[in-house]
């Protein structure tokens, strides 16, 4: 019997680190790193800039602009907005593993109030003639991209009523639409999206491959344990494309027995863990010392925390986005990033940019309890702050309450 190969914590944690992109080492061509991340998440908040450019700053910093992403999305069409473990940007390249999700949405099964009510305005909406899908449908072949704003609903027809909000139909209907992949988003003015058919959007060279529930969760359970450096079955349910790894364990033995994978066992922890055999040498190169540390601030969605149990696991590090609590409950604050710092999460800012005066707000910067208090690591930090001010196109940053631990750091900023 063949032993078990080990891994430790603090490998596992510059293991990941390197898969994101995250150390100092020069970084691939943003295409190519989005394609290796599997996915980019997409929110809307812009306390500090939105999730996606955030997490493309992290890694790239602040030469980089949101025309680069862009371009690469709405011009080049190498990436699309498509759900992948969230509302993301993901890969055309990897079309078929979301054509799968395409074919079968929506998949109303739970026998929940919201279900029930949700199925009763389909069928009210889709029963009329023309149904709304093909208003919409043919509206967009006729005009071009548009947003659903200027789709007119003069007597309510469409709206969704439940018994405690509304919603536009056409909203609710385009959404259905583009989880079928029968539309896309074309291009973005600000926020907005304007949607346009999927056959418009999509490049001649998109692999259309169809392939079935096993396979997918065959090919995407490599992905996700590439992106992650080593990781668990329940890991890798929640990357990538969430929820939609069919016969996961079966799929893993298989990949364990054709090569791929090797089941790992990670030291003093508990849980099966698999590593690809593409990065024992990545592996074996960190055992030798090969680590090229940075320090940068990291979104609340990036793909490095956004499982919070592994992060907890791996870090010791509580993170929780508090956006939904109460001001006065709030213990960190409402848009905070985690500070990381070599291969350790250190600490946090609480930050806001204000876009009228051009003003990064730092309002609370906190330490962890063993965090380095060195010159080098708080002047690492300001940097960073720094760094981020430049890429917002701040013109000056404001700092507010800085932890003892880092009581110097306010004279570090430039």
């Amino acid at each position: 019997m063949s032993v078990k190969l080990k891994l430790t914590v603090p490998e596992l944690r510059r293991l990941a680190i390197r898969k994101q992109f995250l150390t100092a080492d020069a970084t691939p061509p943003m295409l190519e790193m989005v394609q290796e991340m599997g996915c980019l998440q997409l929110d809307p908040i812009s306390a500090v800039e939105r999730s996606h450019l955030l997490v493309l700053w992290s890694r790239l910093g602040h030469a980089i602009s949101e025309d680069d992403i862009n371009k690469l999305i709405y011009e080049d069409k190498s990436l699309f907005e498509y759900w992948a473990h969230v509302a993301s940007i993901v890969p055309v390249a990897d079309y078929p593993f979301h054509q799968h999700r395409m074919k079968s949405y929506p998949q109303i099964s739970e026998n929940s109030k919201w279900a029930q009510e949700f199925a009763k305005w389909m069928n009210q909406v889709e029963s009329h003639d023309p149904p709304l899908s093909q208003i919409i449908l043919d509206a967009l072949r006729e005009n071009g991209p548009m947003n659903t704003k200027e789709f007119d609903d003069p007597d309510g027809r469409w709206r969704r009523e439940t018994g405690w909000s509304s919603s536009n139909g056409f909203n609710r209907m385009m959404d259905i639409l583009w989880g079928q992949g029968k539309v896309m988003v074309a291009h973005r003015q600000g926020k907005q999206r304007y949607w346009d058919l999927a056959e418009r959007c999509l490049p001649d060279w998109t692999p259309r491959e169809d392939i079935d529930a096993d396979e997918i969760t065959y090919r995407a359970a490599q992905r996700a344990v590439k992106a992650l450096g080593a990781a668990t079955p329940q890991q890798i349910k929640v990357h990538f494309i969430r929820g939609r790894y069919e016969n996961l364990q079966e799929n893993l033995d298989r990949l364990v027995t054709d090569g791929p994978l090797i089941p790992v066992e990670l030291v003093d922890q508990k849980g099966d863990y698999y590593i690809h055999t593409d990065d024992l040498p990545l592996l074996e190169s960190i055992r030798a010392g090969e680590f090229a540390p940075r320090t940068t601030l990291l979104s609340p969605f990036d793909n490095l925390i956004c499982d919070r149990d592994r992060t907890e696991m791996l870090w010791d590090f509580y993170f929780r986005i508090e956006i939904y609590v109460p001001k006065a409950k709030r213990q960190y604050g409402y848009y905070v990033l985690p500070i990381l710092h070599g291969d350790d999460l250190i600490g946090r800012i609480d930050p806001r940019y204000d876009r009228k005066t051009n003003t990064l707000e730092v309002n609370n910067i906190y330490a962890e309890d063993d965090a380095p208090k060195t010159v080098a690591t708080q002047k690492a930090i300001a940097k960073s702050i720094q760094s981020l001010a430049t890429f917002l196109g701040a013109d000056k940053i404001e700092i507010g309450n800085t932890s003892d631990r880092w009581s110097k750091l306010p004279q570090y900023l430039g």
